[in-house]
């Protein structure tokens, strides 16, 4: 476990300092380098992503596909879910945007929580919320007769 998180820092670290975007090199932000997220490379696994997030996670469902783990806390529940490959989690998205609601998602993982939990495991976690509008597609016309 630990070969692989190296080696992942080490892959980040290039991204890290290359990327500046010209601003003052002076200035930085508090809250990315007191983040635990720093030291962790996604993907994970939903025992690390709970661990992260301060949960004991109880696994719900273990398919070749998907994990889906659930944390219980005072502040509300929520689902972990990992994949395999990229191309799950992106039919997973697809499939969740029919309900609509918002989702902290990460390189193979996804959080399913209410709104407010949303940011707050964002600053523990990292990845991006995500905003999945309801598509409905149109029936059929109704009929004249």
């Amino acid at each position: 476990m630990r070969s692989v998180a190296l080696i992942g820092s080490l892959a980040l670290l290039p991204l890290a300092t290359a990327c500046s975007g010209g601003e003052d090199d002076t200035a930085v932000d508090n809250k990315a380098s007191t983040s635990p997220v720093v030291a962790v490379v996604a993907p994970a696994k939903v025992e690390v992503i709970a661990n992260l997030t301060g949960c004991k996670v109880k696994i719900r469902t273990d398919a070749d596909e998907l994990r889906e783990g659930v944390c219980h806390t005072p502040e509300g529940d929520y689902l972990i879910t990992t994949f395999p490959e990229e191309k799950y989690k992106l039919t997973w998205l697809d499939s969740a945007a029919i309900y609509g609601g918002k989702y902290l998602v990460g390189p193979r993982w996804a959080i399913s929580a209410k709104p407010k939990m949303l940011e707050p495991l964002r600053a523990k976690v990292g990845g991006t919320i995500q905003d999945l509008t309801v598509t409905s597609t149109p029936g059929p016309a109704p009929s004249a007769s």
